[in-house]
């Protein structure tokens, strides 16, 4: 075998569980995340309009499954991450940050208070630096353990809680950012009432020797059909979402990113993380460019890399973007100059030489339909 041919051969994508369940789904698999993964079934717009009406099964597997557990793991795991872990109540959910030295932002990830240990969900294209980034920063005490062998489905859509609590009595009473212990078929499941898409919905990690049963039965259900990556990108750009590598990297920050809800009050002025000189100099004036929305005019779409222009002056890029099902019209997530992110600022947007008109307009594009508490 030739170098090349290794080459090609160690960077070949690695299957998910569900890799043939997918193909006789009849979804089209595409290089993600290295992985193959199903990027659509019968469409990507019939499966975003299928998620917003009733409910779509996702196969999010490739995302990192990680526990904490140990002695103070909370506080060694508040050494690392902007907002607060110490005070999350058991079952309680929190969305953070891992950040380095210069603020930059290495990946985004969900926190859970599991009880016995923290449960972390990381993106996939990053989990393997964020593991040993995590290794590399915590104390020998604490426990690090990555669940390899377990799936990751998210159900998602207005009617996915009656479809799941009829398969797994007793989710039904999660709500938004909650998650708990529950039982598919005598098998524990961990279920969370969480999601990407900004609509109601659970994520169930399940031992992937499981997996194809838990499938099988959510689709069982008429009201539940496979969707593809292509969807969960439309919908989750819908909802602002930022995803990484994409809206988020190592040169942007928490302020610059729109994600300063992360950052806890608390922690503004007494730091103790990692990154929080920088942070807190960009919150006090030293960022120049936010990550905000923007609509455009007509149909055609502006992609990541586009930019935005004010008059003559290019005064941003274009991070996200695409045509949105929902709202019928093109919408975009750009980092902009300061100067020109007020809402209902005009600018326009250079796509193959042509200048779109484009306006600022508040995130989400289209409301969040969480399930919160007391809702």
């Amino acid at each position: 075998m030739s170098d090349t041919e290794t080459e090609i051969e160690e960077q070949a994508p690695e299957k998910l569980p569900l890799d043939a369940w997918h193909r006789a789904q009849g979804g089209r698999m595409v290089p993600f995340a290295g992985y193959e993964m199903p990027i659509q079934y019968e469409g990507i717009k019939a499966e975003h309009d299928w998620t917003r009406s009733s409910v779509s099964l996702f196969d999010v597997s490739h995302m990192g499954q990680l526990s904490m557990s140990g002695d103070n793991a909370a506080q060694e795991l508040e050494k690392l991450l902007p907002n607060g872990i110490a005070n999350l109540g058991e079952g309680k959910m929190r969305y953070s940050l891992l950040l380095n030295d210069e603020g930059g932002i290495i990946d985004d990830l969900i926190v859970t208070n599991a009880g016995p240990h923290l449960a972390l969900v990381v993106n996939g294209a990053c989990k393997w630096d964020d593991i040993a980034h995590l290794r590399e920063h915590l104390p020998d005490e604490i426990t690090l353990t990555h669940y390899d062998d377990f799936a990751l489905l998210a159900l998602q859509g207005p009617k996915a809680a009656d479809v799941l609590e009829s398969i797994i009595p007793g989710v039904g009473d999660l709500t938004f950012m909650t998650a708990g212990l529950f039982k598919f078929k005598d098998q524990h499941v961990w279920v969370s009432r969480a999601g990407y898409t900004g609509e109601d919905g659970f994520e169930i990690s399940i031992h992937e020797g499981q997996v194809e049963d838990l499938a099988n039965a959510l689709v069982a259900d008429e009201r539940v059909k496979p969707a593809g990556l292509g969807a969960r990108d439309s919908l989750r750009l819908e909802a602002a979402l930022p995803l990484y590598g994409h809206d988020l990297s190592l040169e942007t920050d928490p302020v610059s990113a729109s994600l300063t809800f992360a950052i806890a009050k608390a922690r503004r002025e007494t730091g103790g993380y990692l990154g929080h000189a920088a942070t807190i100099s960009r919150l006090d004036g030293g960022s120049t460019h936010t990550r905000i929305g923007l609509a455009l005019e007509g149909r055609q779409p502006a992609r990541e890399g586009a930019f935005v222009y004010s008059g003559d002056e290019q005064v941003g890029h274009v991070t996200s973007g695409g045509f949105s099902p929902t709202l019928g019209h093109p919408i975009a997530m750009a980092y902009v100059q300061n100067p020109y992110c007020e809402l209902g600022t005009d600018l326009e947007i250079e796509v193959r030489g042509k200048r779109l008109p484009a306006k600022t307009v508040p995130f989400p594009f289209v409301p969040h339909k969480y399930h919160r508490k007391g809702a």
